[in-house]
């Protein structure tokens, strides 16, 4: 290749730079403007010869030479808010203006500032109304009014649908309250303005108080109750067929309701029919006594829930190959039998949308979990292949099964049983006698990033991925080492948006073409999810997007302590190491998967900051947090 002359670099530097100069004067020029308007006395150091990050301007902090954050307060300005000039800063996320002396509108050009999460202007002399424009913040997490000289009625602020903060107490507001989605606000106060008519539901979340100090507000939380809605008027004249009508309506309910009645007696004659059907093939199979008695709730092979054909096909001699139970590890399950299980008491552990669980006590004293799978959509022969390649991945971290059985019609996982529960019961059961330390928590996340980036590894070829990886998949042996049970019976599909619950949302633009690297990254923000878990304490919800979201919207803030589980705080964990892995985590529920780290990159990461907190060091960095 030919080399570029010398003087076209220097002809292509000199067009580019001036572009990029002229840009970076424009924002400097519009905070300059900003302040002037502010602070006509004192510009603070916020000057054209300077530059607003190097040279640190009082109240500006900026995030990778970006302004970020603009913090004035009690400064004593007595300027105007120039909402033009702030709102070209595209970076912004937070403006406050708090206690100082500022007057005059909030402009409606403050709609124009997109990328705010925080807007803070209380205790200032702002008068007049709200701008509609207000409600064009979408971005908008905090919103603080109070203790200015508002008035009027407020703007269409339930369309910001993420706002944690609304406080707009002491004003002069009026009209009725707006229905905020308040299962969702943390903070709300209109105290002291001239709100009237009755509040909304506040979903049980907030106390009277709040309210005080507006005579014309009625309904709970407060003691006045609100009138009744005046009723329109009877009609004078009524129609001839009035009657009539009326007869033919409720004669038609009457025949709906005989239909409806026919039907359910129909459907409860045939269960009827069906559980005879059953119990008839229980009582001369394994399960029935010698009395004849029907079989007990805890020991029969209707646990598992299986079709009426599969215990005929069991309990035959000829049963063919394919309806055999496939032991693949453990030399003393050599001898198991598909009809041992069946036989055997289960107990019904759970049932979610993938299968249900079951323990299942044998005669010689072993405990075996048997997960029954639904919905997998994978050929008898597919999924035989796929179970043999994953027995030949071992690794001490990874649960491995203990056998299988496969049917066109079923599909059953069988493991050893795990005593001690899961990470979900270990961070949020109710009867829990014993603490979970920031040591112990640092030593799950990495032997399940550890066990994670091995079968990641061994199986890419395959594109098996976990698939399913959630804290109640994280289980505990009688000697409390921590297992991932469960791995590879989700089958990805990245053609279909409801594959994972957990990757929703992110699929239609964000998802590569290649399917197992796809399906990785799907684990690592399950992984990313369980981190969070282990790190807030909190519950996942929505599959794990409520709890995502409020993450983002803490952090956003760089209220980064608020994240973090109570107790870790209590104990004193280290500060510094918990925001180092919540950084982590924040990298792996990136919401493009080709931006997420690999589980081996993951690993490391963590195993770092796992080394430090043995020898109480601190000197990993996992980035800076950047949110677009």
């Amino acid at each position: 290749m030919d080399r570029i002359p010398i003087w076209v670099l220097l002809i292509l530097i000199f067009l580019i730079s001036p572009m990029a100069v002229s840009e970076e004067g424009e924002v400097k020029q519009a905070l300059v403007q900003f302040m002037e308007n502010l602070s006509p006395e004192n510009n603070w150091g916020w000057n054209l010869t300077s530059d607003p990050c190097n040279d640190k301007w009082v109240g500006v902090t900026c995030l990778q030479n970006s302004v970020w954050r603009i913090v004035l307060e009690g400064l004593n300005l007595t300027g105007i808010l120039n909402a033009s000039s702030i709102c070209m800063v595209k970076s912004l996320t937070v403006l406050s203006l708090k206690n100082n002396q500022i007057h005059g509108l909030i402009p409606g050009e403050i709609g124009k500032c997109k990328t705010l999460t925080g807007l803070y202007l209380s205790g200032n002399r702002f008068s007049g109304g709200l701008p509609d424009s207000l409600s064009q913040l979408g971005n908008l997490k905090r919103l603080d009014i109070s203790d200015n000289n508002l008035s009027g009625e407020l703007p269409d602020l339930p369309r910001i649908s993420g706002l944690l903060t609304f406080l707009a107490q002491n004003n002069h507001l009026s009209g009725k309250i707006p229905n905020f989605d308040f299962y969702i606000l943390k903070e709300f106060n209109l105290s002291n303005n001239n709100f009237s008519g009755p509040i909304p539901n506040l979903q049980d979340r907030f106390s009277a108080d709040i309210f005080s100090g507006n005579p014309g507000l009625c309904g709970k939380p407060l003691s006045t109750t609100c009138p009744p809605e005046a009723a329109p008027p009877p009609s004078k004249t009524k129609p001839k067929k009035s009657s009539s009508n009326d007869f033919l309506i409720y004669l038609g309910y009457i025949i709906l309701g005989m239909l409806m009645v026919l039907f359910f007696a129909i459907k409860l004659i045939r269960k009827n029919m069906t559980k005879e059907e059953k119990l008839d093939v229980a009582k001369k199979g394994v399960a029935g006594d010698s009395n004849g008695n029907k079989p007990s709730e805890t020991s029969n092979e209707l646990k598992f829930g299986l079709s009426t054909s599969e215990y005929s096909m069991t309990s035959v001699e000829s049963s063919t190959a394919t309806s055999t139970l496939v032991i693949l590890t453990n030399p003393s399950m050599r001898e198991l039998r598909f009809e041992d299980l069946l036989s055997a008491p289960a107990e019904l552990l759970g049932r979610g949308k993938h299968g249900s669980l079951y323990k299942v006590m044998l005669n010689s004293g072993d405990n075996l979990a048997v997960k029954r799978i639904n919905n997998l959509e994978l050929s008898e022969e597919d999924f035989r292949r796929r179970m043999q390649k994953i027995n030949l991945v071992r690794h001490p971290h990874v649960l491995p099964p203990v056998a299988f059985y496969c049917t066109k019609q079923e599909r059953l996982m069988v493991y050893e049983y795990q005593p001690n529960g899961s990470l979900f019961q270990l961070l949020h059961g109710s009867h829990n006698d014993h603490t979970f330390d920031w040591g112990s928590r640092l030593s799950v996340a990495a032997s399940i990033a550890e066990g994670l980036a091995y079968m990641h590894k061994e199986l890419h070829q395959y594109g098996i991925s976990h698939g399913n990886l959630k804290s109640t998949n994280i289980l505990f042996d009688r000697n409390k080492h921590m297992h991932i049970s469960e791995y590879g019976l989700m089958v990805v599909d990245n053609q279909k948006e409801s594959f994972l619950p957990l990757t929703k949302g992110f699929k239609n633009n964000n998802l590569s073409g290649d399917r197992p690297y796809s399906t990785f990254k799907i684990d690592v923000f399950a992984f990313g999810v369980i981190l969070l878990e282990l790190l807030t304490g909190k519950l996942v919800q929505n599959n794990g997007f409520d709890l995502v979201t409020w993450v983002h919207s803490v952090v956003r803030e760089e209220w980064t302590v608020e994240v973090f589980d109570r107790a870790l705080q209590s104990e004193g964990a280290s500060e510094e190491r918990m925001v180092n892995l919540l950084k982590i985590a924040l990298k792996c529920i990136n919401p493009s998967p080709n931006e997420r780290p690999s589980m081996a990159q993951v690993a490391a990461m963590i195993m770092t900051i796992k080394q430090e907190e043995e020898v109480g060091s601190v000197s990993f960095d996992a980035g800076s947090l950047i949110f677009l």
